[in-house]
């Protein structure tokens, strides 16, 4: 799937924030950090997935496997998910997945 995005050189007064963003949906811990690596260039500016790039553009770097846990129908487990992933930087799936299941970060 792909979707047709125009961006224009604002100049001074019209600069990219974090009101618009990009995700990028993953499958593994491997697609994550491939996509970190490649697009952080701001690391103070890393969390919850969210990376910001050379030109100010933020990136949502999306495990699939996150959006199903927060979304799961017990909602302790889904909260478990989402409080576990607001403490990271970059996501760590098999840490949302351990908190999910209660067993820790």
């Amino acid at each position: 799937m792909s979707q047709p995005f125009t961006g224009l050189n604002g100049g001074p007064n019209f600069r990219f924030n974090e009101a618009i963003s990009f995700q990028i949906p993953v499958e593994t811990q491997a697609e994550v950090d491939k996509f970190t690596d490649a697009l952080s260039s701001v690391p103070e500016a890393e969390q919850c997935g969210w990376v910001k790039d050379r030109f100010g553009v933020s990136w949502q770097i999306v495990p699939r496997q996150l959006m199903k846990l927060i979304g799961d129908h017990d909602p302790a487990r889904g909260k478990r998910a989402f409080e576990a992933m607001m403490q990271m930087k970059r996501i760590n799936i098999a840490g949302i997945e351990r908190a999910a299941n209660g067993s820790g970060k």
